[in-house]
């Protein structure tokens, strides 16, 4: 099992987040996790926040757009 540390080490490790990622750490963040995970977790949040870090997530939404 993949701690939380782990998953943002990737994702500040390569600047992308997947949606793969992002749903394991939904899962991990349900479960009992340590201060080190919960620190790592809002670094890659200010990552993201800050465009360090891109998620695949929302540059789907991005081609969902339509004029009808």
């Amino acid at each position: 099992m993949f701690l939380i540390c782990e998953v943002v080490e990737q994702a500040l490790s390569t600047g992308y987040l997947t949606v793969e990622a992002e749903q394991q750490l939904r899962q991990l963040l349900k479960t009992k996790y340590s201060w080190q995970d919960l620190n790592a977790f809002m670094t890659l949040q200010e990552a993201t926040m800050n465009g360090l870090v891109k998620q695949e997530s929302r540059q789907h939404k991005n081609f969902e757009f339509s004029c009808n």
